[in-house]
């Protein structure tokens, strides 16, 4: 079995979760996902199966897109609906469309962020959630993360009696980007603690929502022996770089790995990202500049030399 699957997962498990009950549902050990996505948070998990497994790092390196809730008014330990209170302030007044539209622009771009205590990056060995679960405060790595789009997508509700107001929006962002943070970010540019109340992913690695299957349904396609017809092949994680068809003599060379000039391949310029080596249709290796030798591209990743 090869090719990627997109899944729907479920809030409640993690994306290990997922992978660890694929196995057993599809007879097959070599599956991993493109995108760990939080227990709680429901969406698009792409599944790399056989071959697959070969360009997860690519499907983990794509844009996301995610449709959630900001609420002000209170911040979490979680930064989610899931967490503890850590800090109150009512909003006294609803605040303007304008003053929240003007909020989330200036979050979009390359902005800074630093992780939520609890999330998975390590520090010193062990991770952050860790830490929290100890009781525990570290320094957090400040990181960069790109936020292609951030909008409003519903009308703003003020809650007089609770002094929070809430609203949900829409956000493409790049990976390693933590929308719970964003979410409480915002609210500190709006002068008030904050929290992520809703999250769910509509889109990753390049697959919709549309086109995924839930656990259960995996299970059914694979019990009436059609989950082949739902597996995408792997060519769609790898849609983004420059595809170059090979002839006969130049394949014989790149499933050997030999090194080939910029002129073999029919490039005028030196490539700045990975270029896509395709024979009979289906890509066979991934080339990328050679770091030392002018005019030459050398194999970074060989996904297929039969």
């Amino acid at each position: 079995m090869e090719g990627i699957l997109p899944l729907w997962k479920e809030p409640g498990m993690t994306s290990h979760d997922c992978v660890f009950k694929l196995r057993k549902i599809l007879h097959t050990k070599k599956i991993g996902h493109g995108g760990t996505l939080d227990p709680d948070v429901a969406g698009v998990l792409p599944i790399c199966i056989g071959k697959g497994t070969k360009v997860i790092e690519y499907m983990v390196d794509s844009g996301k897109t995610y449709e959630g809730e900001i609420t002000l008014g209170f911040s979490t330990t979680t930064e989610d609906a899931s967490g503890e209170i850590v800090e109150k302030k009512p909003l006294l007044r609803a605040l303007s469309v304008q003053e929240i539209d003007q909020a989330m622009r200036k979050m979009t771009g390359e902005i800074t962020q630093i992780p939520p205590m609890f999330s998975a990056v390590k520090v010193n060995g062990k991770r952050l959630y860790e830490y929290a679960r100890n009781g525990e405060e570290v320094e957090r790595p400040v990181r960069k993360a790109q936020i292609y789009s951030f909008e409003r997508t519903s009308e703003p509700i003020f809650n007089e009696e609770s002094g929070t107001q809430s609203w949900s929006f829409r956000v493409v962002c790049g990976k390693g980007t933590y929308v719970r943070t964003l979410s409480v970010d915002t609210g500190e540019r709006l002068g008030f603690p904050a929290h992520m109340s809703k999250l769910v992913r509509t889109a990753s690695g390049g697959l919709e929502a549309k086109q995924c299957l839930t656990l259960d349904q995996v299970a059914e396609k694979m019990s009436s022996e059609t989950i082949n017809d739902f597996l995408l092949p792997i060519e769609v994680a790898i849609k983004q770089f420059k595809r170059i068809d090979l002839s006969d003599s130049l394949y014989e060379k790149v499933k050997n790995g030999v090194p080939l000039t910029k002129k073999e391949l029919g490039l005028v310029e030196m490539p700045q990202e990975l270029v896509a080596l395709y024979y009979n249709d289906q890509v066979v290796s991934l080339y990328m500049a050679h770091p030392s030798k002018k005019d030459l591209l050398k194999p970074s990743k060989v996904l297929r030399n039969n």
